[in-house]
């Protein structure tokens, strides 16, 4: 156990895999941990990680060839020493707003995360993923996930976790795995709500009037909508689209998806990218995400993210009830 300890003065060190633009980067950060590795491969979302973690290293390429000597080497740790290995392997297999694609080989990059984890052999781990994975056929992996992440020598728990519970001003729900390594004998567990949820209005509310609308046709058709009201249930409503939706002013904004069409809650027009930067707490207060690229790809960035404040809270909730137990 000595070989094992940390210094509490010490900043917690954890890899971050499937990055993205480094939503989970920005909790643990805000928790106080050191990022020593990301790894992502999509151009854009890890021109962005690079813009808002300059000094963190990233794997950019397909994690299937990335082997756990590659990690040590770049990272100069050794087997057990990493104190958090994180990752949120693509979910638009699992998802409901998708097709739900049993064989859709997205669902099957969670078995590179368990080979890393295995190689790594860190202290703890943390697994996002989105809830539909417990819903109808999905059940089959997310047991299957369950079972390997055990048979690699930890006590894990899987939890469904709203972000808007945990200083989010966004409702939603991810399936949240934690895992301590069993040798370390702490039971793993997840953090208690700490936040009411936080209304549109309150988060944002302080845009109203500063915005340009754009030209979107979700902007187009925003007059036909009253809050709460989305398009597929107006009669004659002028467009296909189905899914366009006014946020309630006194209710938190809904998930955030990778092409979000979102209505203001008083103003005819589509979310800006700084309001959804908000409502998915990468902007509040001091803190400042940087975004780059065109609107739509920022969107893209922010629907695929995970809310930093949500990892943050798993982030603090680790470091209290384990790392600093063996430090």
């Amino acid at each position: 156990m000595n070989s094992q300890k940390r210094n509490i003065h010490n900043k917690p060190k954890v890899i971050s895999t499937f990055s993205g633009c480094g939503g989970s980067s920005y909790g643990y950060k805000l928790a106080g941990y050191e990022v020593l590795l990301a790894v992502e491969m999509d151009t854009h979302a890890v021109a962005t990680y690079q813009k808002n973690f300059p000094n963190t290293p990233i794997y950019y390429g397909d994690i299937h060839k990335l082997s756990v000597e590659k990690i040590f080497d770049i990272t100069g740790l050794t087997p057990g020493e990493l104190d958090l290995f994180d990752g949120s392997p693509p979910c638009q297999g699992f998802s409901t707003a998708g097709q739900r694609d049993f064989c859709d080989f997205k669902n099957q990059l969670y078995h590179e995360y368990i080979r890393l984890l295995r190689g790594l052999y860190p202290k703890t781990f943390v697994m996002e993923n989105v809830s539909g994975m417990v819903k109808g056929n999905m059940k089959i992996i997310f047991k299957d996930i369950l079972r390997e992440l055990k048979n690699s020598g930890y006590d894990v728990r899987a939890k469904l976790m709203n972000a808007q519970y945990y200083n989010c001003p966004t409702s939603r729900q991810r399936m949240i795995f934690i895992g301590v390594r069993k040798d370390l004998k702490i039971p793993a567990s997840h953090p208690k709500p700490k936040t009411q949820p936080i209304p549109c209005k309150k988060s944002i509310g302080h845009l109203e009037g500063k915005i340009k609308p754009n030209n979107s046709s979700i902007t187009k058709y925003s007059i036909y909508l009253r809050p709460g009201q989305k398009s597929g249930d107006v009669p004659n409503f002028p467009t296909k689209t189905r899914d366009i939706y006014r946020l309630l002013p006194n209710k938190p904004c809904p998930t955030i998806t990778r092409k979000p069409q979102l209505v203001h809650y008083k103003e005819d027009r589509e979310l800006d990218v700084s309001e959804l930067s908000i409502l998915q707490s990468f902007t509040y207060e001091d803190n400042d995400f940087k975004w780059i690229g065109s609107e739509n790809q920022v969107k893209e960035r922010i629907g695929n993210s995970v809310p930093p404040n949500l990892m943050r809270a798993i982030a603090e909730h680790i470091k209290v009830n384990v790392l600093d137990k063996i430090s």
